[in-house]
């Protein structure tokens, strides 16, 4: 009988073994297989985040030892300079803008494609998600040529009599920003359906039924059911709606260049022209990382809000 025991603890013993050294080479090989993007994260992501916060504490051309110290000085001429402030006043009206077209038009598509259009949603899906992953750089180039003065836009709009002679769309501030805020809405539209369409198809289909035999027409069962429903992942798909149209470089460099006027400039705009592009002179890398610093606190602070507000509407559920 002990002898038994004694063999019984002895597989045992083998069997937690190799159990043991299984689960290390796993997770060996995860290792193996994370380290490269580990690294390349570090790399290109953590240590130019650290590297920002050192620059602006430096008055530094971007070229040679940091010698120049000058403390919060880049902070102060960030926070005096009006150029600045126009160009995060420009950045914040992109973002609500675009959020404000994007998220109940997504969300009113991929209703369509989850009840109505089912047949058809993946060539939908194909259609609308083609934008997202065309360059934007190219988007705004192709832009520029359909919206500017006698472009596309002016020739179907003289054909339908709408107007009598081209019209400078970007070359108004206007019209410029509305451009810039329409295409960019039209660029990230398909992600932020298939987000949508993503939330809609967890919904629980006995209390959609349920509203249905209590007599709900579609805007009640919107209003009453889906949206408090899908309301964290409403306020994920903000998030990274608020979060990607807050930078927006390419899209504006290639379309409309922060003019007219520097009524479309934006605050990645503005860092670009002071680090690699300064109208005289030397780059002023300091003064351009001090700026991205200051906007960076801003979205910090924006994200946290709206993290705040998630974790609120998921304790309510």
């Amino acid at each position: 009988m002990a002898e038994t025991v004694k063999k019984t603890n002895r597989v045992s013993h083998l069997q937690k073994n190799s159990v043991s050294r299984l689960h290390r080479k796993r997770q060996l090989w995860a290792l193996v297989f994370i380290l490269p993007q580990l690294i390349f994260f570090i790399v290109f992501t953590i240590y130019p985040i650290i590297m920002s916060y050192i620059y602006s504490l430096y008055d530094w051309p971007g070229i040679g030892a940091l010698d120049d110290f000058v403390g919060i000085d880049n902070f102060i001429r960030v926070i005096q300079d009006p150029s600045f402030w126009n160009a995060f006043k420009n950045t914040f009206i992109y973002m609500l803008g675009v959020t404000v077209l994007l998220l109940p038009t997504s969300l009113f598509v991929a209703m369509l494609l989850n009840n109505v259009l089912k047949r058809s949603a993946v060539f939908y899906r194909t259609i609308f998600f083609l934008p997202v992953v065309t360059t934007t750089a190219i988007i705004g180039i192709v832009m520029r040529k359909v919206f500017g003065s006698g472009g596309i836009f002016d020739e179907i709009l003289m054909t339908l009599n709408v107007i009598d002679a081209p019209y400078p769309w970007l070359g108004s501030p206007v019209t410029a920003m509305i451009i810039v805020i329409v295409v960019g809405a039209w660029k990230f539209f398909g992600m932020m359906m298939v987000y949508w369409l993503a939330g809609l198809q967890t919904l629980p289909k006995d209390v959609l039924e349920a509203a249905s035999i209590d007599g709900c027409n579609t805007w009640q069962k919107l209003r009453n059911v889906i949206i408090p429903i899908l309301m964290p992942v409403a306020l994920v798909i903000l998030l990274l709606c608020v979060t990607s149209s807050l930078h927006v470089f390419d899209l504006v460099l290639t379309l409309t260049g922060g003019g007219p006027y520097f009524s479309t400039d934006v605050v990645d705009l503005y860092i670009y022209r002071y680090a690699f592009n300064p109208e005289a002179g030397l780059p002023s890398m300091g003064y351009a990382s001090a700026a991205g610093v200051v906007f960076g606190v801003a979205v910090f602070a924006i994200v946290l809000a709206i993290g705040w507000l998630t974790r609120r509407a998921k304790a309510r559920i």
